[in-house]
């Protein structure tokens, strides 16, 4: 492994406590000798993506990985594009939407649209990265892939994970998952209650990099909210219109050329026009 491969691993580490960690903690939970990892975390600091905190000495990230991200973003035009869609969705639904982008591993949320004015709200972090095997966005974009492809993008996340992070009914096996995946396709879209955490539930679609069925997926568009407001019928409810937003982000997908390296990279074939 090289050290660029170890840089993106404590970078990685760090993004999940932004509190930052002790040299010693980042050095064990990446198994590097402590004088490697504190080689690694000075060059880190001199270019400017990790800070040492004065007081306890702790490692965290600086906001340069989040500025580069938003500087993409801007410059890709995806969210100037793409949000009116988020918009008219979230107004139409009356609860959270939410667009992924499909990077080589997995799926990424950028952007997002709140339409619960008032009451119970569903209103998490952006930026993070989906957990495939539990979320509506992770589970409409593994059925749009042959099933050994699903597989192996599944269990890649080192495995179904510890159950006690999700929800009651969170997928435990691989011939749950490939059942479940099956029946996404049938139904058109990813559909989740209770899985990713307690008492939330979504609906998802892939967005496609083209109004060709048989284009590429890039991304997804969701609908996220309490699972005691978004019901199964109330999901069957929105559906078109959730549908009718996927295939208008197909349509507009301002990111061609970033899609047809992705397609080029990940040879996904696509199985069924969710």
């Amino acid at each position: 492994m090289s050290n660029l491969d170890r840089g993106f691993d404590v970078i990685e580490l760090l993004v999940q406590h932004r509190d930052g960690l002790p040299l010693t903690v980042i050095a064990e939970r990446l198994n590097l000798p402590k004088s490697g990892a504190h080689r690694l975390l000075a060059a880190l600091v001199q270019r400017g993506y990790v800070r040492q905190e004065p007081r306890t000495q702790d490692y965290a990230l600086t906001l340069r990985l989040a500025a580069l991200g938003l500087e993409f973003l801007t410059a890709s035009g995806i969210t100037d594009v793409c949000q009116p869609v988020l918009d008219r969705l979230a107004a139409e639904s009356g609860e959270l939407v939410r667009l992924t982008v499909a990077e080589a591993d997995g799926l990424t949320w950028i952007a997002r649209a709140q339409g619960a004015q008032f009451g119970l709200r569903y209103d998490p972090e952006m930026g993070a990265r989906a957990v495939l095997h539990v979320t509506a966005v992770g589970q409409a974009w593994l059925a749009a892939m042959p099933d050994d492809e699903a597989a192996r993008r599944a269990l890649a996340e080192a495995g179904f994970g510890d159950p006690a992070r999700f929800g009651p009914r969170a997928i435990r096996s691989l011939a749950e998952l490939l059942d479940v995946l099956a029946a996404t396709r049938t139904r058109g879209w990813g559909m989740v209650s209770e899985q990713a955490a307690p008492g939330t539930a979504a609906m998802a679609m892939v967005v496609r990099a083209g109004s060709d069925p048989g284009a590429p997926p890039v991304g997804t568009v969701s609908i996220a909210g309490p699972s005691v407001r978004l019901t199964e019928q109330r999901m069957a409810e929105l559906a078109p219109r959730l549908n009718a937003a996927a295939r208008e982000l197909s349509r507009l997908w301002p990111m061609r050329r970033y899609a047809a390296g992705a397609a080029r990279s990940d040879h996904v074939a696509a199985e069924a026009p969710l």
